[in-house]
């Protein structure tokens, strides 16, 4: 067999390319892995003097087998035996033994004796070893439901916006997807779309589920991220459970005792990570010469020599530009025998990509916990954010879209407009102009925070009770001056403002038992939760204004608006867990929680959410003492039921509109009802089973961890066909518990430590898998899910299909001569080129033969949810440096690129990109771009699978190169000093044709703004 350093690996497509590479890696690092497994003894020392013997043992002072025995400072080593003993030989009477296993601290001795006993501490539990688990904690050996663990240690080098976008690729069965917009927040699927309404999971920080994302969290604040996937984990938060739950636990003080003090910043520069290429000045004049010509009209005659335009204006170049991002943190903790702080103060500043599109935000963070006396321990949890978001008027779709010929600015630098006839010129209002002039930003201020007492009222007994509050407030602000920019004119200034206040409280009680009883271990937490939550919004506009100096509403004069409105929630629920273990060996886990909620009716307001779990650790059996190969495995098996009860307030009741009408000649006002009553409204219930395997190998070089899983959403929540003869709204409708929808799939999560001596090397490799489908709907009729806005349907839900799958035409080629176009069922009718379908044109399948090319023809044409997804990292360290590199990437899902609807159309005066320099001029000229022709009369751009594209990539996400300064270098000052650089998104391969691969969760490119390319420089420092 070829080693994998030897294999050729040729890219000829990027699905061929990934799934090559994914293989290679985890199988090099495998080998890798069991090749170092088991350690060989170093030379022997020729001039030995005397032979050092001895016996390693734990904490329990049972024998290590497999420990490292080492003489400082050279390569000269060994291995202890299945008993714990050692053998090797030393030159020198001075010699020190350094003595080594995983999960236990390293040890030196002197090697002046002759028959040593060493016995090992175990290392202080990594956050890796306990998992934050709903309502407690959890050791991740013990674990019966499929948890995931973030290393937070391993984004350290990951400067990003928020964490959410640190998380990608890093939990198997949890897809991340980012956005480059400053501020913006990511989007979580936790195994899959499971429903139709809200589909993100619970987030909980510190113990308070929040509304909002993760944006508002620091992460040099950030101690442990968990992820809850199955039922058997996730059921403990009942009816908020379903769609998984993302646990982030802030940091609490210092690890030993006494006083920190850490600065940590860096400074970055953002890039595009591909810039679509649109046509030049010459270029658009030419295609708009045979747009006029096959439309059947006049060029226009400025134009007769389109060379002469030369480049002209690149409006995405100026749209898109290097930007700016930094952070700034400082921190301190303090830790005492009797309490725990930590304060910390950050500053984050990024300038979006896209002209004046900026992003500001302060967080000040303040947890503490101290011990009143033995049995009593008070504590808190307080953030303060405050951020401010600007976006302007930035439109992607129309920068693309603007005339290459009409400059940004006129002589006197004012911004231009389109002049002339908008048949050459178009009609776009200059989109530098509007994302210069127009002021959007919307200003924050949000807490979060909590307070908690904890009473041992017996030896194993824990009463905690926690309160907590999480209060937005936001204002927007939209202000759009006049302007007269060509034939584009505004005649007055438009001045909108917005407040919106947002206040949930929180108080939760539990009581925890924690008991040992010889080889019995139990472990149980019942409590009850009580969570409400107010909205009220008020906002106006006006327009008119004696002068653009005066941007207040009192000042406007024209079209005065108001609006408000205000909703309330509330749930209460009663949840109880046990935890049960034999020796360490069986383990069972139960879990039930009730949950009452103000958001359905009479009869359905309460709900019951079970869960149970087995596992077996089947490697402390007899039959497996002798498989030493074999540290730890362990099987799990669960089963629960999770809700959702996401679905908005009220839905339960009818919708009321006030309206105006005629009586008498008098305008009257009226209530009038539009959303027809569903009182039968009941939770969505979510069953899930799962199984899992968790592996160690070799002294714990290797871990893999394996779950397979199928998710069953009944009762889903979807839109009740309502008949106009009812007298209500068939638009605005009520939702009824009429679907179903399924996700099964497998996850793997694989780590090896490759290379453990003074140059270690350590892999980590996830990979998810995941099928969904619909299995109903109310009836079907399809629910349309994504459009063009053009009244055309783009995606859909469907029964027996994934969701929001494709929904259009298929193409078949472009008709070369008449004779094809005869030959072919009918789609425009005509013999006139200019108004009829032509050779040039699209041709499209008759699906259903029957001669006519319409409605009926058209068909599913590809899944924008991914086939599986996966990561790989490699981290590597020798001495003070470590390197980290960082692949991510999906596989085998579609992309609608709606923006080429627009900028490959050739049929309206507007850029089109760089790939219709390529368009059909005559017979054989392409077989898949289409003629320019004025109007499309073929629907050319109408939606297709001409417009669907390979959405699979592989992204070099991340590579960072740090040192760690030894302290003295700067004379003791600092306690440590990290220095870093890092590098974002580096490098993607893909086949989309887009500015990126990672568009929203529905597949749909319209205009998204794009995850961007960093690169950055860090420092760290410990005083």
């Amino acid at each position: 067999m070829r080693s994998c350093h030897e294999i050729d690996v040729r890219r000829t497509s990027i699905k061929d390319f990934i799934l090559v590479l994914f293989m290679l890696a985890a199988l090099c690092g495998s080998n890798s892995a069991f090749a170092v497994a088991k350690q060989q003894e170093g030379p022997a020392i020729k001039s030995a003097q005397k032979t050092i013997t001895g016996t390693v043992y734990n904490e329990k002072h049972e024998p290590l087998p497999g420990a490292t025995v080492t003489i400082k400072g050279t390569a000269s080593s060994t291995t202890t035996d299945f008993d714990g003993k050692f053998s090797i030989k030393v030159n020198t009477s001075d010699a020190v033994l350094v003595i080594s296993y995983i999960g236990y601290s390293n040890k030196e001795i002197s090697a002046a004796g002759t028959n040593l006993e060493i016995q090992l501490v175990p290392e202080a539990v990594s956050l890796t070893d306990i998992v934050v688990i709903g309502y407690g904690k959890a050791k991740a050996r013990d674990l019966t439901g499929a948890v995931a663990s973030i290393d937070v240690a391993k984004t350290k080098n990951q400067p990003v916006a928020n964490i959410g976008e640190a998380m990608q690729g890093r939990a198997a069965g949890v897809q991340v997807i980012s956005s480059g917009e400053p501020g913006s927040n990511v989007t979580f699927r936790v195994r899959g779309t499971g429903t139709i309404a809200n589909n993100n999971p619970l987030i909980v920080v510190d113990g308070m589920p929040l509304n909002g994302g993760l944006n508002q969290v620091n992460m040099n604040d950030v101690e442990s991220i968990s992820v809850l996937k199955d039922a058997s984990s996730t059921a403990i938060y009942g009816s908020r459970g379903a769609n998984g739950v993302v646990i982030v636990t802030t940091k609490r003080g210092g690890t030993k005792e006494g006083s920190t003090l850490t600065f940590d910043t860096f400074t970055g520069v953002q890039n595009a990570s591909n810039v679509v290429k649109m046509l030049n000045a010459s270029q658009y004049a030419s295609l708009n010469n045979d747009m006029m010509t096959n439309g059947g009209l006049n060029p226009n005659p400025l134009w007769t020599n389109p060379a002469s335009l030369g480049t002209g204006t690149d409006w995405v170049g100026t749209l898109f530009n290097p930007e700016m991002m930094s952070s700034y943190t400082l921190s301190y903790g303090n830790k005492t025998k009797k309490s725990n702080i930590y304060v910390s103060a950050n500053y984050f500043n990024q300038k979006g990509i896209v002209l004046n599109t900026d992003y500001e935000r302060f967080i000040v963070q303040f947890n503490s916990d101290t011990k009143v006396t033995s049995k009593v321990k008070f504590g808190n949890s307080v953030k303060i954010a405050h951020d401010i978001k600007e976006s302007g008027a930035y439109d992607i779709r129309n920068t693309l879209l603007a005339n290459p010929t009409q400059p940004i600015y006129d002589e006197n630098g004012n911004f231009t407009g389109p002049t002339g006839n908008p048949l050459y010129y178009g009609d776009i209002t200059n989109p530098i102009g509007k994302a210069t002039t127009v002021e959007r930003s919307t200003k924050g201020y949000n807490l979060q925070g909590n307070l908690f007492a904890e009473i041992n009222l017996l030896k194993n007994l824990v009463f905690k009770s926690l309160g907590g509050v999480e209060a937005n407030f936001w204002f927007d602000r939209t202000w759009s001056p006049k302007y007269s920019w060509g034939s584009n004119v505004q005649t007055n200034s438009y001045l909108s403002q917005g407040t919106n206040r947002s206040i949930t409280v929180l108080w939760d009680n539990t009581l925890t038992y924690d008991a040992h009883f010889g080889a019995h271990n139990v472990n149980a937490v019942v409590g009850s939760s009580s969570q409400s939550n107010k909205y009220d919004f008020l906002n106006g506009s006006i327009q008119k204004f004696a002068s653009d100096e005066t941007q207040q509403i009192d000042n406007g004069t024209l079209q005065p608006t108001v609006g408000g409105n205000a909703s309330e929630w509330a749930i209460m629920s009663y949840l109880a867990r046990v935890n049960y273990d034999y020796d360490g060996k069986y383990y069972v886990t139960g879990t039930i929680r009730r949950d009452g909620s103000s958001r359905f009716g009479e009869g359905n307001k309460w709900g019951w959410f079970p869960s149970g779990a087995l596992s077996w650790r089947i490697s402390s059996e007899k039959f497996m003492e002798k498989v030493t190969a074999i540290n730890d495995l362990k099987l799990r098996v669960g089963y629960g039921i999770t809700g959702n009860q996401d679905i908005g307030n009220y839905a339960f009741s009818s919708s009321y509109n006030t309206v105006m009408y005629n009586f008498n000649n008098n305008y009257v006002s009226a209530v009038v009802p539009t959303v027809l009553p569903n009182t039968n409204v009941k939770w969505e219930g979510q069953e899930q089973f799962n199984v899992g395997l968790d592996a160690s190998f070799f002294d714990s070089r290797i871990n893999l961890t394996f779950d397979a899983y199928v998710k069953n959403t009944n009762d889903m929540l979807v839109p009740m066909s309502v008949p106009v003869t009812s007298g209500y709204s068939d638009i605005y409708v009520p939702s009824i518990n009429a679907g179903k929808i399924q996700n099964k799939g497998i996850e793997l999560s694989l780590s090896t430590k490759n290379l453990v001596h003074e140059f270690k090397w350590s892999s980590d490799a996830v990979f998810s898998y995941n099928k969904n489908k619909v299995d109903s709907i109310n009836g079907d009729t399809p629910i349309i899910t994504g459009s063009t806005g053009l009244n055309s349907t783009i995606s859909l839900i469907q029964a027996g299909y994934p969701v929001n799958v494709f929904y259009g035409y298929v193409t078949d080629g472009i008709f070369q001569t008449q004779t094809d176009v005869n030959n072919h069922a009918v789609q425009m009718p005509g013999s006139n080129t200019a108004t009829s379908t032509a050779p040039g044109d699209v041709r499209f399948k008759d699906l259903n033969n029957d001669g006519i090319i319409n409605d009926k023809d058209r068909t599913f044409l590809g899944n924008p949810n991914p086939k599986f997804t996966y990561s790989l990292n490699n981290t590597f360290s020798y001495k003070n440096f470590d390197l980290t590199v960082y692949f991510q990437g999906v596989y085998g899902n579609d992309i609608y690129n709606a923006n080429r609807m627009y900028t490959e159309s050739m049929s309206v005066a507007n850029n089109q990109t760089a790939a219709t320099l390529g368009r059909w001029t005559g017979i054989g000229t392409s077989n898949s771009m289409p003629r320019a022709v004025y109007g499309d009369p073929n629907s050319n751009a109408r939606v297709s699978d001409r417009f669907v594209e390979d959405g699979s990539y592989l992204r070099l996400k991340n590579v960072s190169l740090s040192y760690n300064f030894p302290e003295s270098v700067f004379n003791n000052v600092f306690s440590s000093i990290r220095l870093y650089f890092s590098a974002q998104n580096v490098l993607t391969f893909t086949n989309y044709k887009g500015f990126d691969p990672e568009v929203s969760v529905n597949g749909i490119d319209n205009s998204v703004y794009p995850v961007t390319t960093n690169y950055s420089i860090g420092l760290n420092l410990g005083f």
